[in-house]
C-alpha cells in the first residue's frame, strides 16, 4: 500500500490536532490485518486488573496520564443557555455545574515513601490481581479466575439476547390480539351479512368460536364488577344498622397507612414538565458569623505573633484548624492555593501589625506558624467533647428547635423532607481525588447571591436583618427551592428535597424503570454497533467503538458528573495517550477519571475493536490528540435515543450492572444462617462490581481493620481454650475420654499473645467500669442529686483487680477454675458450641470484608443495582432489610421495600 493511501484516514483539525477523515478505505483494514493478524473473535474479557496504582507519571508520553493538562475544549453543554433550559432534560435535578467542563492542571500523585515496593520503579508496578476471595470463588478452582467470570458474562449477554426477543414477541402478539378486538368490536354495528368472514381457529381438531360479535347485544353477559367496583356502586345504609365502633388507635394507624401516598402505583405521576403546582418553604440557614479569636490567640509569622484584620484572620483559622489533616496539608498544591489566596487577603486589609502597631508582610508561606490558632481549636474541641451528656442534649435541642422551620416544605400540599438547607460555611476546598483548585478559600455565600424558587401565592420567607435575596422565582419545571453559585468552579448549589421525598424517590424510580426498558432493546443495540465496527464510515465506527466500551467495560461517556471538578476524562474524551495498545488484543487505560481519580484498567477486546482503536490512534496523530475525534457524547446519545426514548450512555451501566445482579439471584437457593446469606448476596454483589468495573483504592485503614477482626477472633478461640480447661475443673477424668490434644491450646497462641491478650481484657473492663461510673454521676449530678464519691469506683473496680490476679494464677499454674452458677460439662460444652459459632460467623465476616477492599460494593448497591432487587432477596430469603440498608437508605429506597414481593423480576 502505497503512503498515500497509508496517511489517508487523517487530516488536520481546526482545533490544531489531528481529526480522521470522513471515510476508511477498504485498504486501510487490510493493512491493520496484515500488521496484527487475528485468529478469529476473541471473545471480550473483564478487568484483570484493579486500579488505581499509586503513582501516575503524567509527564512521560509513555504513562497514560494527562500530559499536558489541557484538553481541547468542546464547548459547554450549557453555553447560549439559561440555568432553565439546561435544567430541563431528564437530569433536571442536578445543578448546572455537571453540564459543565473546566480544563485545569491534572497533580502528580506524590509517592508513598513508606511503601514497601519504595525500592520497585513506578512506573513498572501494577495494581493487584483480582483474587477468588472477591467473588466468593474457591481459590483452587481448576478453572481459571478470568476464564469463569468471561464464561458467566458471556451467558448473562445470551440470556439478556434471549429476554429482549421474548418480550418483544410477547408486546406484539398482545398488540395484535389488541387490535383483533378493537376490529372485532368495530364489526358489532355492521349488519352480519357485510361483515368479513373470518375463519374460525382450531383446537384440536375442534372449532373455536372466540368472539361473541354474532351474539346480539341485548343478550350479551354483562361485564363483571370487580369487588372494588361492586363495594363503591353499593349503597351505604344511613340511620339503621349496628352502632359505630369507637375508632381505636390500631383502627388510625391502618388508616394513615391507606392514606399513605403511594405514587409509585402511578406511573405517569411525574412525567410531565411541570413538577409542582404549590410550593412553600422558608428558605436556607446560613452558618453563623464569624467570631474572633482571643487576643491571646495569634498567627507566629517568622517567629513574631502578629494582629490580623478579622477577614484576613478568618482565612487563616481555616487553615489553623486543620492541621491535624496531614492529607491535606502535606499536599504542596493544596498549601500553594491556601497561600496565593491568603495574600490576597491580606494585600486587601493591609497585611499583619505586631504588637506595637508596625506593618509586617506575610510573603513567605514557611515563615507562618499556624500552631497557637490549631492549639486554641483543639482545647475547644476537647472541651466540647467533655461536656456532660445533658448539656450536650439540650444545645442539639436548641439547634433543631431553631432548624425545624427549615427542615419542611409543603410541596403541592403534602409535608416534603428537605435536604440541604444550611448554606455551606466558608472554609477551605479540599476536592476529590488530585484536584487542582485543593486549598483554595471557599467564600462566605450572602444572601444576595441566592434565589428563592417558591409558588407564587406563597410567603417569600424574609432574608436575614440588612440583606435581601438576590432574585425569587416560581419555577414549576425545577425541583430546587435555593440556589447560588459557588467561587471555586463557578459551579451551581442547589437546596433540593430530601433523598426519601416523593420527588426524589420517582426521580430513582423512573431511573431504574429506564433501565428495565433498555432489556428491551439491548440485543439490536448490540448487533447494531457489532455491524457497525466494520463501518466505511469513520463516525460509525468510532461510535460503535464507544458504545462497546461503555457496554462491555462501563466506561462513562464523558461530559458527565464531576467533569467541571478537574480534567477528568470519559470515553469520548479518550486522547492518545489514554489508552496503549498490546497485541493481540489487549487495552490498556489509563486516565484520570471521575472525581479526579486514576482510572487504570487492562482489559482483552474484541479483535475489530483493537484493529479499531490501532487506526483511530494512527499516526500523525499524537499525544494530546482525541481518539474519538468524529464523536461528541451528546452525537452518541441523540444515536440511542432512536432505539428508545430517554436513553443515554449512563443507562448502560444501571441496566448491567441491575440485570447481571438479577440473573445471579434468579440462580440462588440459600440455607444457612443469616451472616452465611448476606455473605451470598455480597458475593454476587461483588461479581456484579467486578464485571462492571466498579473499583476503589484499598482504603489505608483496611488493613488495622482486618488485624481487628482477627485479634477478636482470636480471643475467642483463647476464650474456647479456656473452656475446654474449665471442663477438666469440674471433671478431671474428661482429659483422657476426649484426649489430651482436644484441651491443648493453639499453636499460634503463644504465651507472650496470652499475656498482650490477657492485659487487654483487663484493660477494657477497667474502662468500661470507669465509663459506667461516669455516666452515673452526670445523670445525678443532672436530676440534681448527690454525686458519687471517688471511693465508690475504687471498689467497682475491685472486681478487675480480681480478673489480674486470675489470669496470673491461671498462667502459674496451667489450670482454670470453671466460672458460672452450677457449671457442669454440659453446661461449658454448650458454652463452647455458641463460641465456635461466633467465631465462624466472624471469618465469613472477615472473608467478606477482604473481599471487598478493592471493589465498590456501595456504588453497585446504592446507585446501579434496582434496589427492588435487593428487597427481592431480603424477602426471599428471610433476611433483615436492615442488613443491606442503611437507616437512611430505608427511607431513601422506602418505594423499593413497599412496591415489590419476593416474586417480583427485574
Amino acid at each position: 500500500m502505497s503512503s498515500s493511501e497509508d496517511d489517508a484516514p487523517l487530516v488536520k483539525s481546526k482545533s490544531n490536532g489531528v481529526k480522521s477523515q470522513d471515510r476508511i478505505p477498504k485498504a486501510v483494514d487490510r493493512a491493520m490485518d496484515r500488521i496484527n493478524p487475528s485468529n478469529g473473535t476473541v471473545e471480550p474479557g473483564i478487568s484483570i486488573r484493579m486500579g488505581p496504582v499509586e503513582e501516575m507519571d503524567i509527564d512521560q508520553p509513555v504513562t497514560n496520564g494527562n500530559a499536558n493538562g489541557k484538553r481541547k475544549s468542546r464547548g459547554s453543554l450549557t453555553n447560549g443557555r439559561t440555568y432553565k433550559e439546561a435544567s430541563s432534560s431528564d437530569d433536571d435535578d442536578k445543578p448546572l455545574s455537571k453540564r459543565r467542563r473546566t480544563s485545569q492542571q491534572a497533580k502528580q500523585v506524590q509517592q508513598d515513601s513508606e511503601s514497601e515496593l519504595s525500592d520497585v520503579p513506578l512506573r513498572a508496578r501494577k495494581p493487584p490481581k483480582v483474587t477468588p476471595a472477591q467473588i466468593g470463588e474457591d481459590s483452587d478452582s481448576d478453572t481459571p479466575l478470568t476464564t469463569k467470570l468471561v464464561k458467566e458474562k458471556q451467558n448473562i449477554e445470551k440470556a439478556a439476547e434471549k429476554e429482549a426477543k421474548a418480550i418483544r414477541t410477547k408486546e406484539k402478539a398482545t398488540a395484535n390480539k389488541r387490535k383483533s378486538k378493537v376490529e372485532s368490536e368495530s364489526d358489532d354495528d355492521v349488519p352480519l351479512a357485510k361483515q368479513k368472514k373470518q375463519p374460525a381457529k382450531k383446537a384440536n381438531g375442534v372449532r373455536k368460536v372466540e368472539s361473541d360479535s354474532d351474539v346480539p347485544l341485548r343478550k350479551k353477559a354483562p361485564p363483571k364488577k370487580t369487588k372494588a367496583k361492586a363495594e363503591a356502586a353499593t349503597p351505604v345504609k344511613k340511620g339503621k344498622g349496628k352502632a359505630k365502633k369507637e375508632e381505636t388507635e390500631e383502627d388510625r394507624e391502618v388508616e394513615d397507612e391507606e392514606e399513605e401516598y403511594r405514587w409509585w402505583e402511578d406511573p405517569t405521576k411525574g412525567d410531565g414538565t411541570k413538577k409542582w403546582a404549590t410550593l412553600e418553604h422558608n428558605g436556607v440557614v446560613f452558618p453563623p458569623p464569624y467570631e474572633p479569636l482571643p487576643k491571646r490567640v495569634k498567627l507566629v509569622y517568622d517567629g513574631v505573633p502578629v494582629i490580623l484584620q478579622k477577614d484576613a484572620e478568618e482565612v487563616a483559622t481555616f487553615y489553623g484548624s486543620m492541621l491535624h489533616s496531614t492529607v491535606n496539608i502535606e499536599n504542596p498544591t493544596f498549601n500553594k492555593n491556601f497561600f496565593e489566596d491568603f495574600t490576597t487577603i491580606l494585600d486587601k486589609t493591609g497585611h499583619a501589625k505586631d504588637k506595637d502597631g508596625n506593618t509586617i508582610k506575610i510573603k513567605k508561606f514557611d515563615k507562618c506558624d499556624f500552631k497557637p490558632i490549631f492549639e486554641w481549636f483543639e482545647a475547644e474541641r476537647a472541651k466540647k467533647k467533655a461536656l456532660p451528656a445533658a448539656e450536650k442534649k439540650a444545645l442539639k435541642a436548641a439547634k433543631d428547635e431553631a432548624e425545624a422551620p427549615y427542615m419542611f416544605c409543603t410541596w403541592d400540599g403534602r409535608k416534603q423532607k428537605v435536604g440541604n438547607f444550611r448554606v455551606e460555611p466558608p472554609g477551605l476546598f479540599r476536592g476529590r481525588g488530585e484536584h487542582p483548585k485543593t486549598g483554595r478559600v471557599k467564600k462566605r455565600v450572602l444572601p444576595e447571591q441566592i434565589t428563592l424558587n417558591i409558588g407564587k401565592e406563597a410567603k417569600v420567607p424574609d432574608a436575614p436583618a440588612g440583606h435581601r435575596w438576590k432574585e425569587i422565582k416560581h419555577d414549576q419545571e425545577g425541583t430546587w427551592l435555593a440556589m447560588w453559585q459557588e467561587n471555586i468552579n463557578g459551579a451551581y448549589k442547589y437546596v433540593m428535597l430530601a433523598a426519601n421525598s416523593d420527588i426524589k424517590g420517582q426521580s430513582d424510580y423512573k431511573k431504574f424503570e429506564k433501565a428495565r426498558e433498555l432489556k428491551k432493546h439491548i440485543d439490536r443495540i448490540r448487533k447494531d454497533y457489532e455491524r457497525e465496527l466494520k463501518s466505511e464510515k469513520m463516525a460509525d465506527r468510532q461510535r460503535a467503538t464507544a458504545i462497546y466500551l461503555i457496554d462491555k467495560f462501563a466506561l462513562r461517556a464523558g461530559n458527565e458528573k464531576g467533569d467541571d471538578e478537574a480534567e477528568t476524562v470519559g470515553c469520548c474524551s479518550l486522547k492518545y495517550q489514554h489508552i496503549t495498545l498490546k497485541p493481540p488484543n489487549k487495552v490498556v487505560f489509563d486516565f484520570l477519571g471521575k472525581d479526579s481519580i486514576r482510572f487504570y484498567d487492562e482489559v482483552d477486546v474484541d479483535a475489530q475493536v483493537f484493529k479499531n482503536l490501532k487506526i483511530f490512534k494512527k499516526p500523525p496523530k499524537t499525544e494530546g490528540d482525541d481518539i474519538f475525534d468524529r464523536l461528541t457524547t451528546s452525537s452518541l446519545n441523540k444515536h440511542l435515543t432512536n432505539y428508545m426514548p430517554g436513553l443515554t450512555a449512563k443507562v448502560f451501566r444501571t441496566y448491567n450492572a441491575s440485570w447481571t445482579m438479577a440473573r445471579l439471584l434468579k440462580d440462588m437457593k440459600l440455607e444457612g444462617t443469616i451472616p452465611e446469606k448476606v455473605k451470598e448476596y455480597n458475593d454476587a454483589n461483588r461479581k456484579v462490581a467486578i464485571l462492571c468495573n466498579h473499583k476503589r483504592t484499598v482504603a489505608a485503614s483496611h488493613a488495622i481493620s482486618i488485624e481487628k477482626m482477627q485479634e477478636k477472633i482470636n480471643g475467642l478461640r483463647y476464650q474456647v481454650w479456656r473452656t475446654k480447661l474449665m471442663m477438666i475443673d469440674v471433671d478431671p477424668k474428661i482429659k483422657k475420654k476426649k484426649g489430651a490434644e482436644y484441651f491443648e491450646r493453639p499453636a499460634d497462641l503463644d504465651d507472650e499473645w496470652v499475656k498482650q491478650h490477657q492485659d487487654a481484657l483487663v484493660d477494657e473492663q477497667r474502662q468500661k467500669i470507669t465509663k459506667k461510673f461516669e455516666k452515673e454521676n452526670e445523670k445525678l449530678k443532672a436530676d440534681g442529686e448527690k454525686e458519687m464519691k471517688p471511693k465508690e469506683l475504687d471498689e467497682r473496680l475491685e472486681i478487675v483487680d480480681d480478673l489480674a490476679k486470675k489470669f496470673k494464677k491461671e498462667n502459674k499454674t496451667g489450670k482454670v477454675e470453671a466460672e458460672g452458677k452450677g457449671p457442669t460439662v454440659d453446661k461449658l460444652d454448650g458454652n463452647i458450641d455458641k463460641l465456635i459459632q461466633r467465631i465462624e460467623t466472624m471469618k465469613v465476616q472477615m472473608e467478606d470484608k477482604e473481599g471487598n477492599k478493592e471493589v465498590a460494593l456501595g456504588t453497585s448497591k446504592i446507585n446501579y443495582i434496582d434496589p427492588r432487587l435487593t428487597v427481592v432477596f431480603s424477602k426471599k430469603f428471610n433476611v433483615p432489610i436492615e442488613r443491606f440498608f442503611s437507616k437512611t437508605l430505608r427511607e431513601k429506597f422506602d418505594w423499593a421495600i413497599k412496591s415489590v414481593d419476593e416474586d417480583w423480576d427485574f
